[in-house]
């Protein structure tokens, strides 16, 4: 099926940014809402942001809002998670997937995930 591919982590300051990508090929590439996870070190998985196909419903955690945004081109078969404004907190291995992404807050996992990239925000 759907096949992802993560890109974009590397290391940043605190209050610096990053924009990750995550690539998507194979088949229907258009109609697969697609959302952003993220695990640390001890901790469980953890729901980012995601977007839909075209419906125009985007979700984010509270933990991010107001300081990432994610967005797609579909010409360019791409997801973006935009970051600003990072925080320690958010260092993690961050993820792609097909999802369910509904409102108010719903991103639920289906089955297609990318490798990871590696976020680390530090001094």
């Amino acid at each position: 099926q759907l096949q992802l591919v993560e890109s974009g982590g590397g290391l940043v300051q605190p209050g610096g940014s990053l924009r990750l990508s995550c690539a998507l090929s194979g088949l229907g590439l258009g109609l697969y809402a697609i959302g952003w996870f993220r695990q640390a070190p001890g901790k469980g998985r953890e729901e980012v942001s995601c977007i839909s196909s075209s419906d125009g419903t985007i979700n984010y955690a509270d933990s991010v809002k107001g300081r990432f945004t994610i967005s797609r081109d579909n010409a360019k078969n791409t997801v973006y998670l935009q970051m600003n404004s990072l925080k320690p907190e958010d260092s993690a291995i961050y993820y792609c997937a097909t999802v369910i992404c509904a409102k108010p807050n719903l991103i639920l996992p289906r089955g297609s995930w990318g490798q990871g990239t590696q976020v680390t925000v530090s001094s």
